[in-house]
């Protein structure tokens, strides 16, 4: 290919990092959606009861925004999959009785066990995904984090 022909700056997808971020996400993701899915959860689901159960640690009350807030998740996909998890009675979503527009969350009796074996999987497949990088385990970690920052 001519110089004046390359449109991009790089002979390989493989040199540019966000391609390399987007490849191993999506791996991971296969590998969680997969997993989850013999369970009959999506990793977003998953995320949402996790986040939940974490935030529901530290307040009182979680509403659906601070949910999503917490997990960075689009408002009304979280809305969507909260429906669904209701309906499998793994959430609880009531009126906020100091606002008529928010709904509290809650995980139910049932949700946490759900979300307790979910976590089994969920750490097997990241064993297995991460096992190549276990040893720069710190600094791999360290450098995803100031990334999300």
């Amino acid at each position: 290919m001519a110089k004046k022909d390359q449109v991009l700056s790089y002979k390989q997808p493989e040199e540019n990092t966000g391609y390399l971020l987007w490849q191993v996400t999506m791996q991971w993701q296969l590998s969680m959606n997969r997993a989850l899915g013999k369970m009959g959860l999506t990793l977003t689901q998953f995320s949402l009861m996790a986040g939940l159960y974490w935030l529901s640690k530290e307040k009182q009350t979680v509403t659906q925004q601070q949910l999503a807030d917490y997990v960075n998740t689009d408002k009304m996909m979280t809305s969507k999959v909260l429906m669904t998890l209701e309906k499998k009675q793994i959430i609880e979503r009531v009126k906020d009785d100091n606002d008529s527009r928010a709904k509290q969350l809650r995980i139910t009796d049932q949700g946490t066990q759900i979300l307790k074996e979910a976590y089994k999987t969920v750490k097997q497949v990241d064993d297995v995904f991460f096992k190549n990088v276990v040893k720069d385990k710190a600094v791999f970690d360290n450098l995803l984090t100031r990334l999300i920052k």
